[in-house]
């Protein structure tokens, strides 16, 4: 219950991440660079107040990984530039088809085969996902195509940096922390060109402080409780929870297609579980 309890937040984190990004870029209300220093620096403030006042402060609990930082801060700039080449569909396809492939292949890089069944669930739930997006996909430019697969496989890393994480708040405080020298260079090449109205800030300050610092800590606490393949099939119902968003509060009208591609990719993801589940029960 746990599990299931930390992956709804963070999922629903996600999607509320992915709309007030395209809200940001698409509309110009703030450049990528600025956005993504905002973002990330909001984040460290909002994950410090919390680490501070928890427990685990006065203890000596993990401190995340360079490595992790620097895919953190990748994922975070090369997403917020490709948003900008980029139309909705065909970003959130590249993105989330080089998550699947990174965690997949780090499945097998790390001796893990996935179960015949698993490889039905990701198959079925991509499938949907693709049948979500397909009408708002068209060809990408070739750089908008390159940093949006280099920003999924950041992502994807990032993802399995924190499978084994024992203390979540901690180790994501401390990844948002150790990502400021790169913050202070990216403000230093890019505060000539910063372009940033009052709506801009706001929304990368909300993105960066609720839907990325929590989520991104809540996601951790629900990665102890997955495998590697469950994480990556459950992110394919983000832009399933962005679309449900739209209907429930943004008046937007709750199409076939989306009841469709909802039920294909529940039913994807209902395989993936269920196969690991009997599985291990027979084993």
């Amino acid at each position: 219950m746990k599990t299931l309890l930390f992956t709804a937040l963070a999922l629903v984190a996600f999607a509320g991440n992915s709309v007030l990004c395209r809200l940001a870029l698409k509309d110009g209300a703030i450049d990528a660079a600025s956005f993504t220093w905002i973002r990330l620096l909001s984040g460290i403030v909002v994950l410090l107040l919390l680490f501070s006042q928890s427990k685990t402060s006065t203890a000596a609990p993990s401190k995340g990984s360079w490595k992790a930082a620097f895919m953190l801060f990748l994922y975070a700039i090369t997403f917020s530039f490709a948003y900008t080449l980029l139309d909705t569909g065909t970003g959130a396809l590249i993105l989330f088809a080089s998550v699947q492939i990174t965690m997949i292949l780090a499945e097998f890089m790390s001796g893990k085969r996935p179960l015949w069944a698993e490889w039905v669930g990701v198959t079925m739930a991509f499938m949907g996902f693709v049948y979500l997006v397909l009408p708002s996909v068209s060809t990408p430019s070739l750089s908008g195509f390159l940093l949006m697969c280099l920003s999924g496989v950041a992502w994807g890393y990032y993802t399995l940096a924190g499978k084994g994480s024992r203390f979540p708040l901690s180790d994501t405080a401390f990844n948002f922390t150790r990502t400021l020298p790169l913050l202070a260079l990216l403000f230093a090449f890019t505060f000539h060109d910063i372009q940033a109205n009052a709506d801009g800030i706001i929304l990368a300050v909300i993105s960066g402080g609720l839907t990325s610092a929590l989520g991104y800590a809540i996601w951790y606490v629900a990665l102890g409780g997955l495998s590697g393949i469950q994480a990556s099939v459950l992110q394919l119902l983000v832009p399933v929870i962005a679309a449900l968003g739209g209907v429930l509060f943004a008046g937007e009208v709750l199409s076939m297609r989306l009841m469709v591609a909802s039920a294909i990719i529940l039913s994807g993801i209902m395989v993936v579980i269920l196969g690991k589940y009997f599985s291990l029960r027979a084993r």
